[in-house]
């Protein structure tokens, strides 16, 4: 039987840290990560593809602004701007999947999802917005979208403005995850969940969208746990996890288990802006059944020993 892993791709995938983003750059990125993916098609599993948004996200906020000012364009919530990035980045993975297989002489067919995650509409998060959104204002600017909207915004002391930010609340549910499970298992080669997915709360059946930005590592553990997956992939920019990351004693990690991880991150060895998300969504699929979760950069897929593997 075929083995069947998810992999979650991080910013990095999409946009390098020194680009602007622009299409030509998203796709070559997109290309080389899915050469890499293609080495685990090579060794006969089935593949789901997650991935982040939050470069192209930020984009979309910028033009809403700009629309907005010289236009009078009425900007669009943020649920709406990850389904556009569903959407959108959906659309480069898809094109540049299909390209690798037909190259490498691979037959799979690639789906995309528009994937909707439920959220509990009393999650803490919406009390205490934390995660930042879009663009920089001045104190002015701030006090007037404030009196508007009703948003939250903090102050970036070191960037000198101040930003929106939204909630981050736990995905409760993933739309359509048995559809996706059905997909793979047949061959196909799904891209799902993408940005985390977008947020939605449920009332009495129905759902509408919401301000707020899931996490997109978490959403993937949650969606590899419901369709059973062998193997769950995080890619990011480094090779592997470290602990005393960049300072003396520095160590790459091969393989820990969830009580020796749980030991790093209550001692503060994992950044919450980097590999804190990363660790956390690792241990929710090992605790939950998951066999093992490989956090690694997107060109060592295919190397049995790649990463820093996280067991029970």
């Amino acid at each position: 039987m075929k083995k069947l892993a998810v992999v979650a791709l991080g910013g990095n995938a999409l946009i390098r840290s020194t680009e602007k983003g622009t299409y030509q750059e998203q796709i070559k990125n997109v290309m080389t990560t899915c050469d890499s993916i293609a080495n685990l098609i090579k060794e006969d599993y089935n593949i789901v593809i997650a991935h982040g948004n939050g470069p192209q996200v930020g984009n979309i906020l910028l033009q809403n602004e700009a629309g907005k000012k010289q236009y009078g364009v009425e900007d669009m919530p943020m649920d709406y701007c990850g389904a556009q990035t569903q959407g959108s980045i959906g659309y480069l993975i898809d094109q540049c999947m299909r390209n690798v297989m037909h190259r490498e002489g691979l037959q799979k067919d690639v789906v995309v999802l528009l994937t909707q995650v439920v959220v509990d509409k009393d999650d803490k998060g919406f009390k205490n917005p934390t995660k930042p959104v879009g663009p920089y204002y001045t104190k002015e600017q701030k006090d007037q979208y404030v009196a508007q909207t009703g948003a939250t915004f903090v102050e970036d002391t070191k960037r000198g403005g101040w930003r929106k930010v939204v909630a981050s609340p736990i995905p409760l549910k993933i739309e359509n995850v048995q559809l996706t499970k059905q997909l793979a298992s047949e061959g196909y080669v799904v891209v799902t969940v993408g940005g985390g997915g977008i947020p939605v709360i449920e009332d009495n059946g129905l759902v509408k969208g919401v301000e707020a930005v899931i996490d997109k590592d978490l959403a993937s553990a949650v969606t590899a746990v419901e369709i059973g997956a062998d193997e769950f992939y995080i890619l990011t920019d480094v090779p592997k996890v470290y602990i005393n990351y960049h300072k003396e004693g520095e160590l790459a990690l091969d393989t820990i288990t969830v009580k020796q991880a749980e030991e790093y991150l209550a001692q503060g060895q994992f950044g919450e802006g980097s590999m804190a998300p990363k660790i956390r969504a690792a241990l929710y699929y090992v605790k939950n059944g998951g066999k093992e979760c490989i956090i690694t950069e997107a060109g060592q897929l295919g190397n049995k020993n790649c990463g820093t593997r996280i067991i029970w």
